[in-house]
């Protein structure tokens, strides 16, 4: 997932993508526990996608409040 592809995502798209990702990190850890996950990549990947979207939302957060602060004087 390309971090340019998650800019043009609304803020609710991301926050439901943060969801999805943690669950399916906590899926893949489970299975690679159990001896049930294939692809022990998958974890790192779904990894990495979390971290770019936690990234965005933040930059999106102080985006935001830079804006109101600058509105604000």
């Amino acid at each position: 997932m390309k971090a340019r592809d998650l800019r043009e995502r609304s803020v609710e798209d991301l926050r439901e993508l943060e969801k999805s990702l943690a669950k399916d990190i906590f899926t893949a850890r489970f299975k690679n526990f159990t001896n049930r996950l294939d692809d022990t990549s998958s974890i790192r990947k779904a990894k990495q996608d979390l971290a770019r979207v936690k990234t965005l939302l933040r930059q999106q957060e102080l985006n935001a409040a830079a804006k109101a602060e600058g509105e604000a004087k």
